[in-house]
């Protein structure tokens, strides 16, 4: 029982209670509440399978947590909540955990359902980034290495043409093909990674609507979930919203026809993303900002793929085909969104 860590930030357990919150597919998580059922603290065990070093979680929290206390920052970032013994994470026999503070008065929502909450969202992952200008993003350290490297992406898809189950290519003939001839948008993100131009910034790398707190009234009030924030390109939190935002439908949608770009809300993420960083980005860098949706969209639908062509090893499967239709899913989404 997870009550038992409390103690360990000073906490009686008999004033609190402690219950299992959400259905996140990466870490455990609970809510603990006062004697009122009031909800104070989120209580979560990482995932070590998909996070190998859960101290460099810490240690990047840390980093994040003094450059805020020294910039005085008006940035509302619910972080790791020290022990007694001054740590921010606990370790035990059944892993690694940490104690959040509860947002109070905060909602979070799993579909994106309007543009308006595009808007909020892409304020929000903009003004995470733009308070953190200035920070030495030497200092965090990579918590999952080569996440968005398109490149690493395409060798992996490659090696799965040459060593993957010969009768899944040829179920996915169509599939392989069409993301063959767009590798235009892997030489351009190695151009992208050479050039002086796109910076390195503070990025969080997974800016799906349920990373966001909203308030009662519909207005976001700060990003969660900082476990993938580390040194990134710009391309990686805009792509992020841009495919999982555009569309009505998931990664998970069979009817392609469900698949589509909604009307507005390609605008929304971009004027709400630029409220607080069109001041920062280069000129190159906002040339680009479309072709963050092509990065990121693509990269997707090749994991998918390379996953199908390598018995679905990776993200699983809950029936047969799963990972082909999840990649033809994005390629759909990919031809909606066009070449910028």
């Amino acid at each position: 029982d997870p009550i038992r860590l409390l103690p360990l930030y000073g906490l009686d357990p008999s004033s609190y209670s402690v219950r299992t919150h959400g259905a996140g597919l990466i870490n455990r998580t609970w809510v603990v509440s006062d004697v009122n059922d009031k909800p104070l603290f989120v209580l979560q065990r990482v995932n070590t399978n998909v996070f190998k070093g859960p101290e460099d979680l810490a240690h990047n929290m840390a980093v994040l947590g003094e450059h805020l206390s020294v910039a005085l920052s008006d940035l509302l970032l619910p972080l790791p909540i020290e022990t007694l013994a001054g740590d921010r994470t606990v370790v035990d026999r059944s892993g690694f955990y940490r104690l959040i503070p509860f947002v109070e008065g905060s909602t979070v929502y799993t579909v994106c359902s309007d543009a308006s909450q595009a808007f909020e969202a892409a304020l929000q992952f903009g003004r995470f980034t733009s308070r953190f200008e200035g920070l030495d993003t030497s200092l965090l350290r990579e918590t999952i290495p080569g996440f968005h490297d398109l490149s690493h992406r395409w060798l992996q898809f490659e090696d799965a043409l040459r060593d993957g189950d010969a009768s899944r290519m040829g179920q996915a003939s169509d599939a392989i093909d069409l993301l063959k001839s767009r590798r235009d948008i892997v030489r351009t993100y190695e151009r992208i990674r050479e050039s002086p131009s796109f910076r390195l910034r503070v990025t969080h790398h997974d800016t799906k609507i349920s990373n966001v707190l909203f308030d009662g009234k519909g207005r976001g009030l700060c990003v969660i979930d900082l476990d993938t924030v580390m040194p990134g390109r710009f391309i990686s939190d805009v792509g992020d919203m841009f495919r999982t935002y555009l569309s009505p439908a998931s990664e998970e949608e069979s009817d392609f026809d469900r698949v589509y770009v909604r009307p507005g809300f390609r605008e929304a993420i971009r004027e709400g993303y630029l409220t607080h960083m069109a001041g920062l980005l280069t000129a190159e860098e906002l040339e680009h900002f479309d072709y963050a949706g092509e990065f990121m969209i693509y990269m997707q639908a090749l994991r998918f793929l390379t996953d199908h062509l390598n018995g679905d090893v990776y993200y699983g499967a809950a029936y047969e085909g799963h990972n082909l239709v999840r990649a033809r899913n994005q390629i759909r989404l990919l031809e909606a969104f066009g070449r910028p």
